[in-house]
């Protein structure tokens, strides 16, 4: 039998494929394109100039760097809480049997599922009947209710591809659960828990709708992007900023790729 390795796309489809990349990734590029531009008010193409003055006008700005440091905070913290919570509930899932275990991973992956405006309203309205003050708590709470689903997807997919036989064998030669969490489970699905982390991590960072439900008078760094395209001061600076969020986002999203693509070489895998 012939492999189909060798042969070549045709070029309809190619050119298919092309022009999907082209539509996806050239707004993007004129996001950095406008980064540097000399004009202030308006976008015209092709621009009249480009300067290096607004990365230093943008560095200077309390309140971008105000914005950076709620995203980062929030982010962190919400990544750390995810990691806890995906991890225990997707071990539970995966090496346990009990009653309404299916229920339970559909309702971890649910709110994921649920438009994000849903999952806003019902927060406000949870916290507002408990009369809990916006806060960059609440900000945090909001965030960990869907990067537990990521966290949660990936580490039940490692989970259930690492053979249990590994866990017995340590557990008959005398390791207790915490060693064998950390000798024998960890190193199987670490790369799993990182690559569920960055996205984590990524996906709080630019999250715009669940956020203005939950944060107040406070402003991260994608509510702030949205207020200045509304009522822009300065409009290349929101560009650069922009332009930081993409490569912010970009870098964990192409760790975490790289990370998980050969997770089926691990361990105990189709044993």
């Amino acid at each position: 039998m012939l492999s189909d390795r060798g042969q070549s796309a045709p070029l309809a489809l190619k050119l298919a494929a092309a022009a999907g990349l082209a539509f996806l990734h050239l707004p993007i590029l004129l996001i950095f394109v406008y980064a540097f531009t000399t004009e202030e008010k308006s976008y015209q193409w092709p621009p009249p100039g480009f300067t290096l003055r607004w990365l230093e006008v943008t560095w200077n700005r309390t309140d971008v760097w105000q914005a950076l440091s709620l995203s980062v905070q929030v982010a962190a913290i919400s990544t750390a809480i995810a990691l806890v919570l995906g991890t225990l509930c997707a071990a539970a899932v995966s090496r346990t049997k009990f009653f309404g275990r299916e229920t339970i991973s559909l309702l971890v992956i649910l709110p994921i599922a649920l438009p994000g405006i849903i999952t806003g309203i019902a927060l406000r309205s949870a916290f507002n009947l408990a009369e809990i003050p916006f806060s960059t708590w609440t900000i945090v709470l909001g965030h960990a209710t869907f990067c537990v689903v990521v966290v949660y997807n990936n580490a039940v997919a490692r989970f259930r591809r690492t053979s249990g036989s590994l866990i017995e064998a340590s557990m008959d030669l005398g390791a207790d659960g915490f060693q064998t969490f950390r000798y024998v489970i960890l190193p199987n699905i670490g790369t799993a828990l990182l690559a569920g982390g960055m996205l984590a991590f990524a996906l709080s960072f630019d999250e715009v709708i669940v956020t203005p439900f939950t944060a107040g008078q406070q402003q991260t760094l994608p509510i702030w992007m949205l207020e200045e395209l509304v009522r822009p001061r300065q409009r290349p600076v929101t560009n650069v900023v922009a332009m930081v969020v993409v490569l912010v986002t970009f870098l964990p999203i192409l760790a975490a790729f790289y990370l998980t693509r050969d997770g089926d070489q691990i361990a105990g895998a189709g044993k």
